[in-house]
């Protein structure tokens, strides 16, 4: 177990962290550490804080977690989180806990002690593994950027420093698995996912419609449910909790374009879903995370003047049962939906995120519709001995 003074390792300390102003320096210590890449988008602190705390997450239901800070001569130069999900662990049932949140200078040793604190923590609350980094699970962001820096990152999506790779290789971590970003740039559908989508639109007993933001709760509830439903097989998947689509729903209410989400019926029955949300970092871009005093009154005028050109395709999918059907094309048809919509309300480019790499199927898909792989994220994995 950690001591409550820290582990000291090559004149670095971690430390737990222990209240306010060390969850302030927790928070605040990305936008230090990329203060000279112009690609970095931050989400504001506020909402970082939520996540963070236990009263408004509902995550920690379900979830246990700490926070570590590493600091050399009294300033910040790491932080980590640990954590145990125990809903991971009644699905999957292998011994594994996690790391997320994971900042750091370019030092080996300062990684070292970062994911040694880490791994303690884990392994004292009965884990025998180590994967990462989730912040705090895989339905939240996931990964570390390994390629793609050239490009900001997208709303839920994080940054990176290209040393991290071999920061985590060099600690004893493998590679587990790696994510994929898919970039959509403006210009027309190709002809024949276009054609196939004209074919499906008129299909029989089919219905696509808008989620409804007077019934926003409802709607979120179904889009999970096929997510859960749909997903279910997936490497690494967690199914969200009744309190988790809850406090989604209640995040959304403020951002979601109804253009950009839509559910789909075959004959009365939720046969489908894509949900997609516009890139909030453009309207948070140069607030470095603060959003008092001044710049939500700036963040709501840039809402309110619609300057938002670019959107995250979270999801979209089908139920398991119409798969392989006449309605297999479904996904092209929501596709094309979303993509006239978005670029006649002057959205011009867009980012599907994220895919396994090892799933053929959903990225040969991507690339039909048009997408370019643009970014890998990569999760590690350590054994305890």
């Amino acid at each position: 177990m950690l001591k409550s003074d820290g582990l000291t390792k090559a004149g670095v300390t971690v430390r737990p962290v222990d209240g306010w102003w060390d969850r302030h320096r927790f928070i605040r210590f990305p936008h230090t550490l990329y203060g000279d890449d112009p690609q970095f988008r931050a989400p504001p602190d506020l909402l970082v804080a939520q996540d963070l705390s236990p009263s408004s997450n509902p995550w920690f239901e379900h979830g246990q977690a700490q926070l570590f800070l590493a600091e050399r001569d009294g300033a910040v130069v790491g932080r980590i989180s640990a954590q145990v999900d125990h809903r991971h662990l009644e699905y999957h049932d292998d011994g594994a806990g996690f790391f997320g949140y994971f900042e750091c200078e370019d030092d080996h040793g300062t990684a070292d002690a970062l994911l040694e604190a880490a791994a303690d923590w884990v392994e004292e609350h009965g884990q025998t593994r180590m994967r990462g980094p989730f912040n705090f699970s895989i339905n939240g962001e996931s990964g570390l950027l390994v390629d793609g820096f050239d490009h900001p990152n997208y709303v839920m999506m994080p940054h990176g420093r290209p040393f991290y790779d071999d920061l985590l290789k060099s600690a004893g971590f493998e590679q587990a698995k790696d994510l994929y970003a898919w970039r959509f740039e403006r210009q027309e559908m190709p002809e024949t996912p276009r054609e196939i989508a004209e074919d499906m639109r008129d299909h029989p007993g089919l219905e696509i419609r808008s989620i409804d933001l007077d019934n926003l709760e409802r709607d979120i509830n179904i889009i999970i449910d096929v997510f859960n439903a749909g997903w279910s097989d997936n490497w690494g998947f967690v199914p969200m909790t009744e309190a988790e689509i809850a406090h989604l729903a209640e995040q959304f209410k403020w951002v979601v374009d109804p253009d950009l989400c839509m559910i789909a019926r075959y004959e009365g029955e939720v046969a489908g879903m894509a949900l997609g949300i516009p890139n909030l970092h453009e309207v948070f871009r140069d607030f470095e995370g603060r959003l008092f005093p001044f710049n939500w009154a700036k963040a709501l005028y840039r809402l309110k003047i619609d300057q938002l050109r670019s959107f995250r395709l979270i999801l979209m999918g089908l139920k398991p049962k119409f798969r392989g059907t006449a309605l297999g094309a479904l996904s092209v048809l929501m596709y094309a939906t979303i993509h006239d919509r978005a670029y006649a309300k002057g959205y011009q480019e867009a980012e599907a995120s994220w895919t396994l790499k090892d799933n053929d199927a959903i990225n040969r898909g991507m690339e039909f519709m048009g997408a370019s792989h643009y970014k890998t994220y990569r999760l590690y994995e350590t054994a305890f001995e």
